[in-house]
């Protein structure tokens, strides 16, 4: 198991400070776990989670929505998108009555794509937590919010 005060060779006075700087290292750490994985389907992670917000939408949705729901609120959320559709992952709708309006929806390839993903996916460092344990993670981390 890692010590983050042996992993980054520092000493912590500070348990609150140790927490954060932890809650940092920890997260890039998931980041370039993440940056790997996704690096042979030629995605990033937030282009994953636009196709995984749209999968569970089942059925289109516009734009802002997916922004509104991406866990990395990107600025660039278009041009990912724009990405996703070149790539033939997602389609998008114009709406009838209002042309300034699109709707996003994943395409069979995107469908078929993170059923390919989900098979690979390797999240074994989440199994070092009891269900117990990854509840009390997510509820100390909801509580820094």
């Amino acid at each position: 198991m890692g010590d983050i005060s042996k992993d980054i060779n520092s000493k912590f006075t500070d348990p609150k400070i140790k927490a954060l700087i932890n809650i940092k290292y920890t997260a890039n750490w998931i980041n370039s776990h993440e940056n790997e994985t996704f690096k042979p389907y030629g995605i990033s992670p937030q282009q994953f989670n636009i196709l995984r917000i749209l999968r569970g939408a089942g059925e289109p949705i516009k734009v802002q929505t997916i922004k509104d729901r991406m866990i990395e609120r990107a600025p660039n959320a278009t041009r990912l998108m724009d990405k996703l559709c070149d790539k033939g992952l997602i389609e998008r709708v114009r709406c009838d009555s209002d042309r300034r309006v699109v709707y996003i929806s994943i395409a069979e390839a995107g469908l078929k794509l993170l059923s390919e993903i989900d098979k690979e996916l390797n999240l074994e460092f989440l199994e070092n937590f009891t269900n117990e344990e990854a509840t009390i993670l997510s509820d100390l981390l909801d509580k820094i919010r």
